[in-house]
């Protein structure tokens, strides 16, 4: 049985904004969602591979949950950065995370953290292991 993560739905006041964000990235509408009157209220928004990010509208989002965040894997995060500001987003910069992947992070127009990752040769999503950390919940 192949499981993989099929898509994240993210709550937005505006839809507008939240696809021209992760259109920066890459992504394409590849089908929306409209009420019986017609209303553009969501879309689904193509990474590729069956990777998606769902959009939805809502007049206010709910305070439910207990996502940190999430990560999208990018080719090279150097161009991913430098494509995002130039849509006037603001990321981080580059660092090489303890799993020995490259990432900068950044907030969609709804305040939700994510991640860009570039895998490595060493990264430990590729190769598995032990990432020790200075952590305590």
């Amino acid at each position: 049985m192949l499981v993989r993560l099929a898509h994240v739905c993210i709550e937005t006041t505006d839809l507008e904004a939240s696809e021209a964000f992760y259109q920066s990235l890459g992504a394409t509408r590849r089908f929306e969602f409209r009420n019986l009157q017609k209303t553009l209220i969501g879309m689904y928004m193509y990474f590729g591979e069956d990777s998606y990010i769902e959009l939805v509208l809502v007049a206010e989002p709910r305070q439910e949950g207990a996502i940190n965040h999430f990560a999208l894997q990018v080719s090279d995060v150097d161009t991913a950065a430098e494509q995002m500001v130039a849509a006037g987003i603001e990321v981080t910069d580059k660092e090489l995370g303890v799993d020995h992947t490259w990432m900068v992070t950044c907030r969609d127009p709804n305040g939700i953290f994510i991640e860009l990752h570039q895998y490595t040769d060493r990264s430990l999503q590729r190769q598995g292991g032990t990432c020790c950390i200075d952590y305590t919940p």
